[in-house]
């Protein structure tokens, strides 16, 4: 077999899977583990990064492999969607995997060989369902990925809590499971279960909406859109910090993947009311992610909810598309979709950023609380102004790889022509204000997320022995941060080596209309319309910045004379006077008051000791999932007299069945 971009990509799977296998001989040896097995599956992650990119403007490719059943082998194909999403498993696996071999201990739960199997496994089934072509490989490593990464959530199995998430988070994942089952079903039509019989297959666009509907629930439900998103808050704070920082910023693409490749390429027919479904689902899940997100005190579960913001902003900008294309309006069908797919690009690597800086908090300080964190930019430099850069390019602050995907975006909604049906023109320009409420809101939580967790002074006493990240931790942020910057500061290069994905997907590019400006300015529809040139303002940044500091130097050349700060008069001040996270999440929850379910426990008076508890659900709780668990528990209550645990009552089953088969059979 000729050596090409394909098996080489197999290839550097198949050593995952070694690794994985390896692991369980050495389940006890942490220096093992950390020293020899995840620097090198950082490695092959990184290789496979190239190896992607170098495959992103190639052709197809396709293989058929000696595996699975004997009228059943794999398929499997890699074209410039598969390695869009390859390069990105690639390249936040390689970080993830450095600072994880900083990060474990042995005292995490499971012993670190098991950790470093179910790790591996999940880093190779997820680059699988990306390379799957046909229904089965994809179901195969889907499920794979669904049962590793589980394993990984509770591996503290020891409490209680994090085993009720995983066992949310693998009911949701195989209902998931069940629906894009059934999607392949109705993909299937007359042809065969090969992605390639499935294109093949022209089907009615009631049963295309069918299929449509199908994926869109088995999708969703492992990206985390409402209501199926009830899990993610769960389960990403129970996992440790670097399968958190995988599971959200790979895995829930993983489901953005699938959903493009059923909607734009497996169905021949895309109907415009589809986008506006997805629209709606992704504005709603935008701006649930992020009021929630504000009124979090655990900073893991911060971050989860933020996720939701930011896969709801994904959904938007693909439903978006999907509209255009149903109109046959091209060109802005391939700019939202170049917004969706830069922004699920870039949403990898800052909030995988975030992910491990938390997870270094939490090592130093063994604090999730924000309540009990402040000041820590003193003692953790290195993770604090990492950390910067994530927040900031989750703010979507310029010249950082947030700002880029969320223009281009705006753009796409505020160039919108005028459409052929009248609600359209009018549910438009609301979706654009709803995605800039969401972008402002996405800011207003990072503040409060940097801010207390690094700023001000320490809450706790116990804060004065937390340490710095570790090397191997360091180099893991570094490399995680270093993309934020250079995909918001070489955004039309980015643009360049995504252009074939798009044309994949809506048979249109967008490179072509970016190339016609200076190389200096992206302008996505024209430059006269809108451009943005994130060298020119890194270099004002620069000049004000240095031009700053060299006045200062001058004001200041005589010396420089230490003062205590002004104190307003008041010498008194202490940790307790800053703001909480109560404190920063008190307007969104007064102005949002209707996304959330509020229940206050007042003290009295007469209370000796008084206590005041505020605790904040999700209304989809109470509204669809606690009534399905009461109607499962009734049915059960039903069923149970049928279960007496003695053979001959299981026997009379039996013979009453034979009986009604028998009589049927006439």
């Amino acid at each position: 077999m000729p050596a090409t971009a394909l098996t080489w990509i197999l290839a550097l799977v198949g050593a995952w899977l070694v690794i994985a296998a390896v692991s369980p001989l050495v389940s006890r040896s942490l220096f093992v583990v950390t020293r020899i097995l995840l620097p090198a599956g950082a490695a092959i992650a990184l290789a496979l990064a190239v190896a992607a990119v170098t495959a992103l403007n190639g052709p197809v490719q396709q293989l058929v492999l000696p595996l699975g059943l004997p009228d059943l082998p794999f398929h499997v194909r890699l074209d410039p969607l598969s390695a869009f999403f390859l390069a990105m498993v690639g390249g936040v696996g390689a970080g993830v995997s450095l600072f994880a071999a900083g990060y474990m201990r042995s005292s995490d739960g499971s012993p670190p060989g098991r950790q470093s199997l179910n790790y591996h496994l999940f880093l190779a089934s997820m680059a699988l369902v990306l390379l799957a072509d046909d229904a089965y490989a994809f179901m195969v490593a889907w499920e794979t990925m669904a049962i590793s990464s589980f394993f990984l959530v509770i591996t503290d199995h020891r409490n209680p809590e994090i085993g009720r998430a995983g066992f949310l988070y693998l009911l949701i994942a195989h209902i998931g499971a069940l629906a894009i089952l059934l999607a392949f079903g109705v993909l299937h039509g007359e042809g065969d279960y090969t992605f390639d019989g499935m294109r093949a297959t022209l089907l009615s666009p009631a049963w295309s909406t069918v299929g449509f509907l199908l994926a869109l629930v088995g999708f969703g439900a492992k990206a985390g859109l409402v209501p199926l998103h009830v899990w993610l808050p769960e389960a990403h704070p129970a996992a440790p910090s670097p399968v958190s920082a995988l599971m959200s910023a790979v895995m829930l693409k993983t489901a953005v993947y699938g959903l493009l490749r059923v909607t734009f390429d497996l169905l021949q027919v895309q109907v415009w009311w589809w986008g506006v479904i997805l629209l709606a689902l992704g504005i709603v899940s935008g701006l649930t992610g992020v009021v929630f997100s504000a009124v979090q005190s655990d900073m893991k579960r911060l971050l989860a909810w933020s996720s939701i913001e930011n896969i709801g902003l994904v959904m938007a900008a693909i439903g978006l598309s999907l509209v255009f294309l149903g109109f046959s309006m091209h060109a802005l069908a391939a700019l939202a979709m170049l917004a969706a797919l830069y922004h699920s690009l870039n949403h990898a690597f800052f909030k995988s950023l975030l992910f491990l800086a938390t997870g270094a908090v939490l090592h130093a300080t063994r604090e999730r609380a924000l309540g009990k964190l402040g000041g820590l930019i003193h003692r953790m430099p290195w993770v604090a102004w990492l950390a910067l850069v994530g927040t900031l390019a989750v703010a979507g602050l310029p010249p950082l790889n947030g700002f880029v995907s969320e223009w281009l975006l705006l753009q796409a909604f505020l160039f919108t022509p005028e459409l052929p049906q009248g609600y359209l023109n009018m549910l438009v320009p609301v979706a654009a204000a709803a995605i800039a409420l969401t972008s402002a809101l996405a800011g207003y939580v990072m503040v409060k997320f940097f801010g207390i967790v690094f700023l001000g002074r320490p809450r706790e006493e116990t804060l004065a022995t937390a340490h710095d990240a570790g090397p191997w931790e360091k180099c893991g942020l570094v490399w995680l941060a270093v993309p934020c910057v250079l995909l918001g500061v070489l955004p039309l290069a980015t643009i360049d080596l995504m252009d074939e994905a798009v044309r994949l997907l809506v048979h249109h590019d967008i490179s072509s209309i970016a190339r016609t400006s200076s190389w200096l300015y992206l302008a996505p529809i024209s430059p006269a319309r809108a451009s943005y040139s994130p060298l020119l303002l890194l270099v004002f940044i620069a000049l004000f910045t240095v031009g700053a500091w060299l006045l200062v130097r001058r004001r200041y050349r005589q010396g420089v004379r230490r003062a205590p700060p002004w104190d307003c008069g008041f010498p008194g001040l202490n940790a307790r006077m800053q703001d909480t996270a109560e404190g920063f999440g008190q307007p969104v929850r007064v102005v949002f008051a209707p996304f959330f379910r509020v229940e206050r426990d007042l003290p009295s008076p007469f209370d000796t000791k008084p206590r005041y508890r505020l605790r904040i659900d999700d209304h989809w709780w109470h509204w669809l999932y606690l009534p399905v668990a009461r109607a499962a528990d009734r049915l059960s209550a039903l069923v149970a007299p049928l279960q007496h645990g003695r053979i001959s009552i299981y026997l009379v089953y039996v013979f009453v069945t034979l009986l009604v088969l028998l009589l049927f059979a006439r």
